[in-house]
């Protein structure tokens, strides 16, 4: 069995008006509350198995939170490091021209637009090198459009 050394912390009073602020104060992630609860209760002496029953998390977790605070400071305790994400496959010009392409009428022989389609004829216009049908399917659901649809894409006039 692992002994672990009883995790200390000492709060400024800054930072323990900072944490009791957050709690207090308006809509804030569950995660970023249970870590402020967590600070507080280890200052207030209690041990992170004792903290971990209170708060329904693991020990190693509620010690991970008080070394992030000894080492790093209260923002990084409190909040995750942002995240990279993956690279957008399409960027804004090309998604403006598909966009583009979708809006005007269909090629020569089709009686409208599918998403297949929209797909092949994107790299066989250039618009990007590459795109699969699932890249279309959510640029033109985030854009609210519908091309396979008997009724025009573009709306004109008032509403």
């Amino acid at each position: 069995m692992r002994t672990y050394r009883r995790l200390q912390i000492q709060l400024p009073r800054k930072d323990e008006q900072a944490l009791r602020q957050l709690l207090r104060g308006g809509i804030q992630q569950v995660r970023v509350l249970v870590r402020a609860l967590a600070l507080l209760q280890l200052a207030g002496g209690q041990s992170a198995p004792q903290v971990a029953r209170n708060l329904g998390r693991t020990a190693k977790a509620v010690r991970e939170i008080g070394q992030r605070y000894e080492k790093e400071g209260l923002e990084r305790a409190l909040y995750e490091k942002p995240r990279p994400g993956a690279v957008p496959l399409l960027d804004p010009r090309e998604r403006q021209r598909i966009i583009a392409m979708v809006c005007s009428g269909p090629p020569e022989g089709f009686a409208r637009w599918t998403v297949r389609l929209v797909a092949q004829e994107a790299v066989k216009r250039k618009l990007v090198p590459k795109v699969g049908r699932e890249t279309i399917r959510v640029l033109l659901q985030s854009h609210d459009l519908k091309p396979w649809r008997e009724k025009n894409v573009v709306r004109g006039g008032a509403r």
